[in-house]
């Protein structure tokens, strides 16, 4: 199991999903969590006539205000993190947007696993854009948790959706801890047709069961535009707690461009989704 792990509170929304989700994992496996807050100060200083006292005046004041939002999130971490009794540490960073990627990045590398909060469309923040930035920049799988999850974390019933690529590969290895304690395994596969026969879905089958781990396996086909709602439609018919599946994108020119399922899921999923990239 995961020995070591991160979560993201977010300051400007709720903070209750990742909270909720990452302790009761840190619960259920015994592991040290970590949680990180992060508020974000404005670089659009407004003109001021008095000239560059009262710009960095105005800016210490964005600052003072940015650490004091993640204070708040990390009081409510810690009230739930001393309550479940598990191993845990915080800390609050502040600073400009591309500063706090740059250091949420960074230390997310040194975690077996980081959790995330989905984007809450109700909410235009950059704790809504940062998840997706550490999907290309941490280096390791993260948990996204819905915006409207409530309750504890479990992964009994856990679907692999596998299209035979690099990056559904690297997603099923890092999910490991979470096959290997599963109940039941479903391989999804959309238009298997199009996967490399010498990586097809009956294949992944006999290799987990040589692990000793049994899976089904679901293959539907599906219109492009439609893969997304297909997946989550397997999800929900197969009882599913946890989706674990690639994550298709990539920086270009400080342009972060993601592939239509992974877009699509991170605005519309409706159960826990480990992404690798």
């Amino acid at each position: 199991m995961f020995k070591d792990l991160l979560v993201h509170i977010p300051t400007e929304r709720s903070p209750r999903p990742a909270i909720h989700a990452s302790i009761s994992l840190a619960m259920r496996a015994g592991t040290h969590l970590d949680a990180i807050a992060t508020g974000y100060a404005s670089t659009n200083v407004p003109f001021v006539a008095e000239g560059g006292a009262a710009v960095a005046s105005s800016l210490q004041f964005e600052y003072e205000r940015a650490i004091e939002r993640a204070d708040a999130a990390l009081r409510v971490f810690e009230i739930e993190a001393k309550h479940a009794q598990i191993n845990y540490g915080k800390y609050a960073l502040s600073g400009t947007i591309a500063e706090i990627v740059s250091r949420v990045d960074a230390a997310a590398r040194l975690y077996d696993l980081t959790i995330v909060s989905q984007a809450d469309p109700d909410c235009d923040t950059f704790d809504n854009q940062l998840p997706q930035e550490l999907l290309l920049q941490a280096g390791g799988p993260l948990l996204f948790i819905p915006y409207t999850f409530r309750g504890a974390f479990k992964a009994s019933r856990v679907g692999i959706c596998w299209d035979g690529s690099r990056l559904a590969a690297r997603a099923l290895r890092d999910a490991t801890p979470f096959i290997t304690e599963a109940d039941a395994l479903t391989i999804i596969t959309l238009n298997a047709s199009d996967v490399p026969a010498d990586a097809s879905p009956d294949r992944l089958v006999k290799h987990l069961a040589r692990k000793g781990l049994p899976a089904k396996t679901v293959s539907l086909q599906s219109d492009r535009g439609n893969l997304q709602s297909s997946i989550l439609s397997i999800a929900a018919d197969e009882s599913l707690d946890l989706l674990i599946m690639g994550g298709y994108g990539h920086s270009r020119l400080q342009e972060t461009v993601f592939g239509g399922v992974t877009r699509e899921m991170f605005r519309s999923m409706t159960l826990p989704v480990l992404m690798s990239h």
